[in-house]
Order: structure tokens, then sequence, then C-alpha cells
């Protein structure tokens, strides 16, 4: 059906007495089957010369195309004001300048997004990068960002680290631990498979960090292969630190890190060391026994640590193998043996044992026998056959005794700390290095690598690196300050994020209101309030 012309409809306001006159439009309804029509309003009735007069709204002047408003910027930036007032506290931002003058504000950028973006994924940089303040201030595209991530060259980051490394306090221990990183590429060179911590089943790279046990903070980091053994990556740190002209330096290392080479190298190298070692060496048992008698009298006790110790003025072995003599050193070197006793420790360790032995028993009893536990059959009990032709599992008692007498020992090696206390204190330090791991894995995305260049990888661990810096002084700020009580750090990002940067052409920028709760922020992580 055609539809029909338009028609005027007039209706009166029986309250105001005003006429007002309709564009009535009729049309064909094919749900209702039936004819329908829409009015618009088009002006008001003068019945004095019978004419319609426009209403007001057919009548206003359009804006002239000319006409315009200065262009408007708003933008998150409590949480990014953040990070450069940090950044500028600890040196950050003036040693990536000078490293990568070309570069540094792209690299901040990116360390920023690992932080506050909970994805952290590059490829949703522009969307971050939209809604935040930040260093460099515009987007990077996916391909910049990976040519950005691959023109990051050893010889600049060697100098940043040693820029940063001379900013950490005088005399303070650096603690050294390695974690490893899976990736889902087996192309890259140093990408293998082995002894992955996080038990994962993908090949992986090992990365090793450096940090101050005082300052809290990293400034070296290594990027290892992934089948190389925690114990053979000491002599390589060692170069690298002779290399970066670091000078009178101590290590805290965990028990991973002992073996008889790298004690001589450290000592070879004059290196300060605190290391943790093995209670089942036949050197140290031999010296827990000359204690054992005496080791939990009242005296040695500390009800701060809930421990027993000892400490042990020992000589150490030296031994170094001098190819442009043709011969080998040995001379005797002062090292102090911290030896401590943990009762639960010592309970808690006997009755796994008593476990361990006999779930092997059970197993030799049934003849299901594991390859994996052949050496513990062996070294435990002894197999025999009856005249019937049934097993005989004998237990090596004395084997098992010697075992159970070393449980609840630890032992710390040090050929500088002579205190019992303060080589524990140092010690456990040490810890921060393992809440790195975490922040690196799990806040940065960093867990599990998918970049498929050896430099795109290079890059990406660095800008990572940079963020870890960053994250590790605020961690420490929260804890001395107990801020964990009431925020999570995510929280805090999220009370700063309200702070607005605005910004109209023409004028002079200036920041949203800035609450009470908020400056307190800034002031407990020491750093000026906006």
């Amino acid at each position: 059906m055609k539809s029909k012309s338009p028609s005027q409809v007039r209706q009166k306001n029986m309250k105001t007495g005003v006429i007002y006159v309709y564009e009535n439009q009729p049309y064909w309804c094919k749900e209702k089957k039936q004819g329908r029509a829409t009015r618009k309003c088009i002006g008001i009735l003068d019945e004095t010369n019978n004419t319609i007069v426009p209403t007001r709204g057919r009548t206003r002047k359009p804006l002239e195309s000319t006409e315009s408003f200065p262009v408007a910027k708003r933008k998150f930036y409590g949480a990014t004001y953040l990070l450069d007032a940090i950044g500028e506290k600890l040196g950050i931002i003036d040693d990536l300048k000078y490293c990568f003058p070309a570069v540094y504000k792209q690299i901040l950028s990116l360390a920023y997004y690992l932080i506050l973006d909970d994805s952290s994924s590059m490829s949703r940089f522009e969307r971050w990068s939209n809604l935040y303040k930040h260093p460099f201030g515009k987007h990077i595209p996916s391909q910049r960002i990976s040519e950005l991530l691959a023109s990051i060259t050893e010889s600049a980051k060697t100098k940043f680290f040693r820029l940063q490394g001379k900013r950490r306090a005088e005399n303070e221990y650096w603690a050294y631990d390695i974690t490893s990183i899976s990736s889902y590429s087996e192309m890259l060179k140093q990408v293998k498979y082995g002894n992955n911590k996080e038990g994962d089943s993908l090949p992986q790279i090992n990365f090793a960090l450096v940090y101050g046990d005082q300052s809290e903070l990293p400034f070296y980091y290594m990027k290892l292969a992934g089948n190389i053994p925690d114990v053979k990556t000491v002599k390589p740190l060692l170069k690298e630190l002779s290399v970066m002209g670091f000078t009178d330096v101590k290590l805290s290392m965990d028990r991973g890190f002992y073996s008889e080479s790298n004690i001589n190298d450290l000592y070879k190298e004059r290196i300060k060391f605190l290391i943790a070692t093995k209670t089942s060496l036949s050197y140290i048992r031999t010296l827990i026994d000359d204690v054992y008698d005496d080791m939990r009298s009242f005296q040695n006790f500390n009800p701060d640590n809930n421990l027993y110790a000892v400490t042990v003025p020992a000589e150490w072995e030296y031994t170094q193998k001098r190819s442009y003599k043709g011969d080998t050193l040995k001379e005797k070197k002062r090292i102090f043996v911290h030896i401590y006793y943990n009762h639960k420790k010592a309970s808690d360790e006997e009755q796994n044992f008593d476990k361990l032995l006999i779930t092997l028993r059970n197993e030799l009893l049934s003849g299901k026998r594991f390859e994996k536990n052949e050496k513990l059959y062996d070294k435990y009990f002894i197999v025999s056959k009856d005249n019937k032709g049934d097993f005989k599992v004998s237990a090596q008692d004395d084997v098992i005794k010697k075992k159970k007498r070393y449980c609840g020992y630890f032992v710390l090696l040090s050929n500088e700390v002579d205190d019992t206390w303060k080589a524990l204190s140092l010690y456990r330090n040490k810890d921060v290095v393992e809440k790195a791991f975490c922040n690196i894995k799990d806040r940065l995305d960093l867990r599990r690598m998918s970049v498929s260049t050896e430099k795109t990888l290079d890059g990406k661990l660095f800008v990572g690196f940079i963020a870890l810096i960053l994250l590790s002084y605020i961690n420490k700020q929260m804890r001395e300050k107990s801020l964990y009580k009431d925020h999570t750090m995510q929280d805090l990002f999220d009370q700063l994020d309200a702070i607005e940067h605005l910004e109209y052409e023409g004028k002079k920028p200036w920041v949203s209101v800035v609450l009470e709760k908020q400056k307190k922020i800034y002031e407990n992580l020491e750093v000026n309030s906006l």
C-alpha cells in the first residue's frame, strides 16, 4: 500500500489555550495490519492571521562551523606519578637516560604498563596508553615494541647495571639466587629442559638475580641456559661482577650454590661470602660432632629466634691450580662455621625420615622396587631371602641412627661474619629474592615467555627488570610501614588511579583533587605528594 501525503492536525491545549499544529504522516503497519500515523509538532497557530509560528526548536540557530572548543585530555595519573617519583629517587630515570638516550621514555612506559595492567600482554599497550599519562606519552605499536626490545644492547645494559650497583649501600651483602622461567619456544638457544622450579614440563631459561640485603633492591641479573645447575653459575657471576668493576663484593647464597670449587673461587677473587651448606658433608659433620654434647645448653639458646647456635672458627683447605706455574697452591684460609639447631625442625625431619623408611621397606617386601629409590634401598636396608625364598629385609640401624643424629641442624659458612646471629639475619634477608621472583613471574606476567627471538627475549627481561626495581621499592616501604595490613599493592594503585591529569589546549595542565588518604600513601612511600 502506498503511503499517503502528510496532513496537518491542530490540537488545542485546554489549560493554556495554545493551538499546536502537527504534521500527520499516515503509514500502513504490517504487524497490526491497519493504518497508523506519526505526528511531529511543526509550530503554533497564530489565530489572528491564521499562520503557523514555528516552535523554538525549528528556528534555533545552528552552531557556526567555525566555532570550536579547546582539545581536552583527561588521563589517570596518580599511580604513574608515583612510579615517576620512585624512578627519580632511585636514579633509574637518570641511568636509563644516560644508557638509552633515544628510547629511555619508551622503556619506562613499557615498565609502567607491566606494573599497572593486569593482562601485561604487549598487544594491549594501546588501550592502556589511552587511559594513563606515562613518560613516552604516545602509543607504541606492536611492531615498534618488538623493534624497541630487540634494540636493547648488552653494552647499554651493562652500563645500567654498573650505575645502579654503585647507588647501592656500601658494605651491604648482595643476595644471589636463581629461578626458572618457562618458554613456549624451543628455538631459542638458551631455552633448555632442566630442573624446572615451577614443576613445568616446558623448557626454560634460568634467571639469576642479585639483590642488596639492606636496600632490598635488585641491580643486576643474568640470563642462563635452562640446563645449567645453580652450582655452576657462581663462576660466571664472579666474572661478570669483575668486568663491571665491582670490588669489595659480599655475596649471600643458599646451599644450592655450595661446592668446594666455588668456595675456592670466592677466596681467589677476594669475595666476602655467607653461604649455606649441607650437613651431610664429612667436614661439616666433624664440626657438629665437636659441639654436639653441649649444643642444647641454655647458654646457646636464643629465644627471639627459637634456636640453639654456636660459631666455630675453623680453617678452609684452600687450593688453586696455577696454570702459569703448572702447580697447585695449597694454603689454609680463615672461615667461620655457624651451626644452628632447631628442635621442631629436628622432630619434623625425623618423622618424615621414618615415613620414608617405612615406604622403602614395604616396597622391598612386596618386590615392587622403583629405580629412583635403588640407592636408598642399598643405603638403609639389607635384603636377603630365607629358606622358603621369601624376601627378608633388615634395617641398617647404624646408618639410620647416624642420619637422625644430624636432623634439625643447618650450617652457614662465612669468611667475614663472625657473629652467630648477625650471620643468621643476613642470610634470612635473602628472602627478598624469593619475593622478587614472585613479582617477576606473577605480577609482571613473566612466568612463561612466548617471544620468538633471542633479542626480543633479552629486551623483555630488561623491561621486566626495570619494573621489578620499582615494585621492590614499593614492597619494602609497604612492609616497613605496615601498609599490607590494610592494602594489597593493587589496592594502593587503584586508590591512586582516581587522581587524574587534565590538559586543555592553550591552558596550563592541572591535577584533580588529591585526597588526604592519597597524600598519606605518597608519604608512606616516601615520595612528595602531587
